[in-house]
């Protein structure tokens, strides 16, 4: 997995090529109106590119981490089943 990477005119939190897999981690900013309106525009692009994007808010990350670790994990898993059966 690696951080900050560059996809199109985005940088994401996390990016697992193999698994074509975003991971998003959200702070406050990322939900007033035009903050969700700008993340809707660059997931639907994101997703064109056939990635599949998670998100999570910073408190999910730090009251629940390990349930966010399994979340990604279990993606991750059915994706690279998903690619290899293509």
């Amino acid at each position: 997995m690696h951080r900050q990477m560059v996809l199109g005119n985005y940088i994401v939190d996390f990016y697992c090529h193999k698994a074509k897999l975003v991971v998003e981690i959200d702070g406050g900013q990322h939900f007033d109106d035009e903050g969700l309106k700008k993340d809707e525009f660059r997931t639907a692009w994101l997703e064109s590119q056939g990635l599949i994007v998670l998100r999570f808010t910073n408190l999910e990350v730090d009251r629940n981490f390990f349930e966010v670790c399994e979340r990604i994990r279990e993606v991750v898993d059915q994706r690279l089943v998903e690619l290899t059966d293509r």
